[in-house]
């Protein structure tokens, strides 16, 4: 099952039976994915996620061994961005600056020189094709056995020892911020709201539980549909990118749609 990636502020995340619904990978997820963080000790490449453990932090010797075979992703101080996120029954797997492909190798910029007086020439050992951008990796967070639940806070914490991304604002904080007040204030709610795009429904609603597409004077409208029967049922229509239309109605166990709910 592959993880989807969004963007929203974290909230618990409940482990039950050992098997992590989708929607609830979503939660962790929004609360992780594109946040920056400080390094707080060397942190390596690494072909294979760096293992470390709740409640102990970095794994130090196969931490020690990645940096002498593959050198520095980010030295003390440095800043650091998740650029992917993994969610296991028991584990979350961090890309870091776009992961081991993704950045520039530590030796690229070290120059070796030669020749004579003035004549000395320096060049860089990495040859030509050289990246650009920071250097990036990827660790991974083991999760204690005996805790029930997990919560954003839970995997910033045990990765502090390492990484801490409490001192940067989240990247989704600076972003709700830039948008309009009844905006945020529907995100909270977790309702829709005409005119929002359908990356704030997501962060408002989360993923739909079913899509439709039809062509109605004109205009290619998209239908999102949450809530099952019986119970409540809302389609978020949408007209490209926008909300145009939100309609709520009552679901009976046969699935019939009853009369249209007014919006509270």
């Amino acid at each position: 099952m592959k993880p989807i990636l969004i963007l929203l502020a974290g909230v618990p995340l409940l482990l039950q039976a050992g098997k992590i619904a989708d929607d609830e990978r979503i939660l962790l997820l929004r609360g992780l994915m594109s946040e920056f963080g400080t390094a707080k000790i060397v942190v390596p490449r690494s072909k294979k996620p760096l293992p470390i453990l709740a409640q102990q932090g970095p794994d130090r010797q196969k931490w020690a061994e990645s940096l002498q075979e593959e050198g520095p992703c980010a030295r003390t101080g440095d800043l650091v961005q998740i650029t992917k996120v993994e969610i296991d029954d028991d584990k979350v797997t961090l890309q870091l600056n776009g992961g081991y492909k993704g950045g520039r190798k530590w030796y690229e910029n070290v120059q070796v020189g030669g020749g004579m007086g003035n004549n000395t020439r320096t060049a860089p050992i990495g040859g030509g094709n050289r990246r650009s951008g920071p250097a990036g990796t990827s660790v991974v967070l083991h999760f204690p056995k005996e805790f029930e639940s997990i919560s954003v806070a839970d995997v910033k914490k045990w990765l502090a020892p390492a990484i801490d991304f409490e001192k940067q604002r989240s990247a989704t904080e600076n972003y709700i911020e830039q948008m309009k007040p009844e905006v945020q204030a529907a995100i909270k709610e977790q309702r829709a709201l005409e005119g929002m795009d359908k990356e704030q429904v997501i962060m408002a609603m989360g993923k739909p539980r079913g899509k439709s597409r039809e062509t109605k004077d004109g205009l290619e409208l998209e239908d999102w549909v949450y809530g099952q029967a019986p119970g409540k049922i809302t389609f978020v229509t949408f007209d490209g990118d926008k909300v145009v239309k939100i309609k709520e109605a009552f679901a009976g166990l046969g699935g019939a749609t009853g009369p249209t709910l007014k919006a509270q």
